[in-house]
């Protein structure tokens, strides 16, 4: 992944987004997390489990540790359902092209979900509502991506 920066200042920024799916009920719900304050960005908005890719880190590899630090499930409570397409998004004001890797993840304990202090609040939501939340930018196109994505194995 590069990260030196685009020609004007803008600097390539590749992070995961994980939606994790319960289907309990009469159809299925993700879940959304309200960032704190205590994040880099976004204070406030509903996201996905997200956070940047390390070096050396596959985009993989990295959802299953965001999704370990930010809801304490282990690797064996969740299966990875689809990979999305990139979604890109240019922030002029924090100068990063956002490379939004999506990922669509089945729960198997959702009762087991803890959230750390990334999170101030969640909520389990019918995906059509993503609409209706103020979220961290392009949010509803990464689900559609995660949604329509390549099915993992």
């Amino acid at each position: 992944m590069d990260t030196k920066q685009d020609v004007e200042g803008i600097r390539p920024t590749h992070v995961v987004t994980c939606f994790l799916m319960r289907n309990d009920g009469t159809e299925p719900h993700i879940l959304t997390v309200r960032r704190s304050q205590k994040v880099g960005s976004y204070h406030g908005h509903w996201a996905g489990i997200s956070g940047f890719v390390e070096p050396g880190v596959t985009p993989e590899e990295q959802a299953f540790t965001e999704i370990r630090e930010e809801t304490s499930l282990s690797r064996e409570q969740v299966r990875m359902l689809r990979r999305g397409k990139i979604v890109e998004y240019v922030d002029v004001e924090l100068k990063r092209h956002f490379y939004v890797h999506p990922f669509l993840f089945y729960v198997l304990t959702p009762a087991a979900i803890k959230t750390d202090w990334e999170a101030t609040e969640m909520r389990w939501i019918v995906p059509a509502e993503l609409h209706n939340l103020t979220t961290v930018p392009r949010l509803p196109e990464a689900y559609e991506s995660a949604s329509q994505g390549e099915e993992v194995p």
